[in-house]
């Protein structure tokens, strides 16, 4: 029988501009190997312009 690789997928809420350390201190409690980091880029239209925010990556953590 062969083996197969299991994943979790964690959704992180984050302010790009004050979560730097509760990310780094999530990422450093995972216990599996982190795969892949994917941003949702959401945009955005101020009144200069259009321009582009992250709201929550998705984090792809393969597990044991």
């Amino acid at each position: 029988m062969r083996n197969l690789l299991k994943y979790k997928v964690h959704q992180f809420e984050i302010d790009m501009h004050k979560d730097r350390d509760r990310l780094e201190q999530f990422l450093n409690s995972l216990k599996g190997e982190i795969v892949s980091i994917i941003p949702n880029v959401k945009p955005t239209f101020q009144g200069m312009g259009a321009t582009a925010k992250v709201d929550f990556l998705y984090i792809v953590e393969k597990t044991e």
